[in-house]
This record gives structure tokens, C-alpha cells and sequence, in this order.
């Protein structure tokens, strides 16, 4: 007996299409080839990431803020082995709870590799070697992305690491050399030189976190230079030796110029992911590709009937949040129901400290585009909530159409921007205008009431600056 639905990967996009597609009655299985669920995102992405982050935080926090506070307390010792198990035991709570998922919702669970034979058919191969063919009338391909890896640049995720060894060294380099100025490279610099290391970003463009708006972009850079990051930007690495315990990072102008080395322990290569399609036999099925991505339409469908793909392989954003929206998106439309995801608001966060938060456009994207637009911003250096706590650096940046008022972009620099970015995706979702986020009654005194002042500031009628 053939399942309704086969889904090949258990990340955030694989494991709630499956739970989605239970729920609405269908007969559900799933693949995965690690030993645990939860692909990249829960086992060496966001999840450990933000378990290293947090407690980064708090051990900076304890050796140079409690003072400020009335904290008396010796300076904080570093336990690393004790935070990675705190790091451990998050990613197993989480993974061990979606394998409970699975469960509960009554998923076959078929552990190996899988590779298309057909529209239909699926080969799952175990770790064992052994071999099972398995059906299905529709099949989601959800596997995901891998690490970008750098030309000319070997990782040995032991001097030369990915993501995945950043989250794992044994000890705090003297000094990190982060090859990419994008999410991941802030974030995991971030962490470990919160416990000693000495950090330098190299980015090929001349600014940090591409794609983000240009202001925040800018200002973020500033405050990160005060914590300490070195920043090498419009540069490019020409080269990356191993040298006993550590190596050598030769770099040079973009524009052209003199060549540089820098020495370090460590050397992080961030330079964005790729979409996962290895083995999975998309060629021999007829599946098409553009650039390494899945090509699908607005259904999620591919161009071979009954195979459909979402998340990382697919366009858009590679975030664990568009995947888990076009995991239920595609598991409503096989139902039968009318599934969609808006991806004019999908939020992005940066989980420094401060964080930084965005949906929408960006002030380049409206230029690019020909909208006129009014700002309004306001900065948490005028909040009381962020002075009672000290967390006064950034602001709230409010883009609002001209003509109708309507948000189409809101950007946050600020402790907490992660959280605060929600109110403003569901502004957006509604169509609600910078006039609605301003009439909008907000506790005080919270960090969020900069939210309502900067929409108060689009028609320059801010209170408290």
C-alpha cells in the first residue's frame, strides 16, 4: 500500500510538512539520513548557535556589565566543556522532541538516503548499505542546503572549519579569522569573541550583511567595531594555509592593491550555503534545476508530476521559517486546501548582541523599484525601558508608502529586535499602515513602544525625540 506523501529530509521544512500533512488525513512517511531529525537547523545550525549565543552573552554580561548594575562578583570563569554540553543538550531536547512529533502523528519513519527511481518511487539506502524501495502517489523533496565551500580553501573543521566546526572547538582561539561578513559569520564571531578571541571578518563587498538595509548595515558595523571586530571589507582571500596549530589568510584589495596576511588559530569559512541535491537523482528523474536550486511554481510543484520541493533547495531565502511556511503551504494544497506563503513578509534576524531584525523592503529595494516612500525612526538611546535595562544601542526604521501609507519595510537594530520584528509581520500581513502601528496602544515601559514611535515618526510626530 502505497503512502499519500513521502517526504525526503526532516529539517523545519520536511518535518512540518509531514506533521501538516497528518493532521489533514493523509498517509505520511518520511526519510532521513542522519541518525536524528531536524536537519541542519536543530542538529549544527540555528538551534546550538543560538545555545552558544546566549551564553556568550551572559558570560560577557557577568564579566562587564553586572558593575553598572550594582553586581559585585569576581570575574566569570570559562567552563567551555559545560557550556557545550548545555550547547548538546539543547540540540537533543529539540530533535528528540521532533522525532516525538513524528510519532504522535502516526509518520513512518524510513532511515537512510533517498533517491528518486521514479514519480512514485523512492530508494532509500541505509546506513548498513541494505536497500527498500518505498511509494508514494506524491513525494516533497525537503533536504535542505549544505556549506558554500570556498575555491582553493580545504575545510578540515579542525583549523579550517564551516559553521558546523565553529560549534565545536575545544578551545577559544587567540585569534578567528572569519572569511564572509553575512549572518552566520557575525553570529558564530560573535561567540567566541565574547570568550577571548581576537576576531577579523574579511568580506568581498565593502559592507556587512548584504542584502540588509544599508543604513542598518552601517550602524550595526559601528557597534560591532566597539565591541571589537576588526573588519576587512572589500577584500578578497586569496589564499588559506594550514601551518602547524593554525594558518595563514592572504587577502587583497578587490579594486586591486597590495596583499596582506593575517595569522590565525582559527579560520571560519562563511560564505553562504548551497542548495542539498546530492544522490537524490533529480537528473535521471528529469527533475529540472536552475543554478543547483529545485525549480518549482507557485504550488511547489516541479516540472515532473507528483514530485513537489521546498525550503533551502528552492528559491527564496534560505530561512528555517520559509521553510516551515511551504512545508504547510504544499502539505494544504495535496490535501486539497488552498496553501500559500507571503514571501513579501518573512522576517530575518542576526542574533548578535544587539540583534538585528528586518521584514520587508529595504530603503535600496523601494529606490531600485521606483516606490516613493517616507521614514520614520526612532532610537532606543530615547526609549526608558532600554536605559533601565542599558541596552540604548540602535533604533526602529519604519518605510511606509507614500501615498497609501501602507508598511512595506521595518528594520530593527536593538536588544530583542528578533522578538519585536513579529509585531511588524503581522502589521504587514493585514496591510496595515504606519498610521495602525502608531494607534496601537503598547505597555509601558517596554522596548517595543519604539516600534509605535518610529511609526509615529513617518508623518514626524514622534514623542519622545
Amino acid at each position: 500500500m502505497p503512502h499519500d506523501l513521502l517526504v525526503i529530509g526532516t529539517g523545519p521544512g520536511g518535518y512540518v510538512c509531514a506533521i501538516r500533512a497528518a493532521q489533514l488525513g493523509l498517509n505520511v512517511a518520511v526519510v532521513e539520513k542522519r541518525k536524528t531529525h531536524g536537519g541542519t537547523c536543530l542538529n549544527i545550525g540555528c538551534i546550538p548557535s543560538k545555545a552558544l549565543l546566549h551564553a556568550s552573552e551572559l558570560f560577557e554580561e557577568a564579566g562587564h556589565g553586572f558593575k553598572a548594575f550594582g553586581i559585585e562578583v569576581p570575574a566569570p570563569a570559562l567552563n567551555l566543556p559545560r557550556l557545550m554540553q548545555h550547547k548538546q543538550e539543547t540540540v537533543d531536547a529539540n530533535v528528540n522532541g521532533v522525532g516525538f512529533l513524528l510519532k504522535k502523528n502516526k509518520i513512518a519513519v524510513y532511515a537512510g538516503a533517498g533517491t528518486i527511481l521514479a514519480p512514485g518511487k523512492v530508494e532509500v539506502t541505509a546506513e548498513d548499505g541494505s536497500k527498500q524501495v518505498v511509494e508514494a502517489k506524491s513525494i516533497v523533496i525537503a533536504t535542505g542546503s549544505d556549506v558554500a565551500q570556498l575555491p582553493g580553501v580545504t575545510i578540515d573543521e579542525k583549523v579550517v572549519v564551516s559553521s558546523t566546526g565553529a560549534l565545536e572547538l575545544a578551545a577559544v582561539p587567540k585569534t578567528l579569522v572569519v572569511i564572509g561578513a553575512g549572518v552566520i559569520g557575525l553570529e558564530l564571531g560573535s561567540v567566541w569573541r565574547r570568550l577571548g578571541a581576537g576576531v577579523t571578518v574579511i568580506e568581498y563587498l565593502d559592507r556587512i550583511l548584504p542584502g540588509m538595509d544599508g543604513e542598518v548595515a552601517k550602524q550595526f558595523q559601528r557597534m560591532l567595531q566597539k565591541q571589537g571586530f576588526v573588519f576587512k571589507l572589500a577584500s578578497k582571500v586569496t589564499g588559506v594555509t594550514v601551518e602547524g596549530a593554525g594558518a595563514s589568510v592572504t587577502l587583497e584589495p578587490v579594486a586591486g592593491g597590495a596583499a596582506e596576511t593575517i595569522a590565525a588559530d582559527i579560520v571560519l569559512v562563511a560564505t553562504g550555503r548551497r542548495p542539498y541535491t546530492e544522490g537524490l537523482g533529480l537528473e535521471a528523474a528529469g527533475v529540472a534545476l536552475d543554478r543547483g536550486r529545485v525549480v518549482i511554481d507557485d504550488q511547489f510543484r516541479t516540472n515532473v508530476p507528483g514530485i513537489y520541493a521546498i525550503g533551502d533547495v528552492v528559491r527564496g531565502p534560505m530561512l528555517a521559517h520559509k521553510a516551515e511556511d511551504e512545508g504547510m503551504a504544499c502539505a494544504e494544497i495535496l490535501a486539497g486546501q488552498h496553501g500559500h506563503v507571503n514571501y513579501d513578509v518573512i522576517p530575518g534576524v542576526v542574533y548578535t548582541f544587539p540583534e538585528v531584525a528586518a521584514v520587508g523592503k529595504t530603503e535600496e529595494e523601494l529606490k531600485a523599484a521606483g516606490i516613493a516612500y517616507k521614514v520614520g525612526k526612532f532610537p532606543f538611546m530615547a526609549n526608558g525601558r532600554a536605559r533601565a535595562n542599558r541596552t540604548t544601542d540602535g533604533f526602529v526604521k519604519v518605510l511606509a508608502d507614500a501615498a497609501t501609507d501602507r508598511v512595506l519595510g521595518v528594520h530593527i537594530v536593538g536588544a530583542g529586535a528578533g522578538e519585536m520584528i513579529a509585531e511588524a509581520a503581522v502589521l504587514m500581513e493585514f496591510g496595515g499602515s504606519s498610521e495602525d502601528l502608531a494607534r496601537t496602544c503598547h505597555a509601558h515601559p517596554t522596548m517595543s513602544e519604539a516600534v509605535k514611535e518610529a511609526a509615529l515618526a513617518v508623518e514626524g510626530r514622534a514623542i519622545h525625540i
